[in-house]
């Protein structure tokens, strides 16, 4: 049974790669992957919101930005010690930084991605 949550937009190429990666580390199936873009996705806030920033839910709480990355790294045996130093309020907050910048240039490397990928 899952112990998270985890919604992304599928129809981001970013996302999907990263997604990819994800499901083949998570191998003990601890995380429940959802397709925002899908039309039966069960949205537990607005889509518009959920597409806009990644979202986890651990434990009950609904958690966004770094906070739902190290969410799902914590479930990923491997990516583990990485979620655990996220719980630091500073780690956190440097994550939260560097993850606010990317969003900012994340529509750029969207379509970097896919001419990359039309390109074969």
């Amino acid at each position: 049974m899952a112990q998270v949550t985890v919604w992304f937009d599928g129809a981001c190429p970013l996302c999907i790669r990263e997604i990819a990666l994800m499901r083949r580390l998570d191998r003990r199936g601890a995380i429940s992957f959802i397709d925002v873009a899908s039309d039966d996705a069960s949205c537990p806030i607005d889509r518009a919101d959920l597409l806009a920033k990644f979202h986890a839910r651990e434990d009950g709480q609904l958690l966004s930005g770094a906070a739902a990355f190290a969410a799902m790294w914590r479930a990923i045996p491997v990516l583990r010690p990485f979620g655990l130093l996220a719980r630091r309020p500073w780690a956190l907050k440097a994550l939260d930084a560097l993850y606010r910048r990317f969003l900012r240039v994340r529509p750029r490397l969207q379509r970097w991605v896919t001419r990359m990928t039309a390109r074969g």
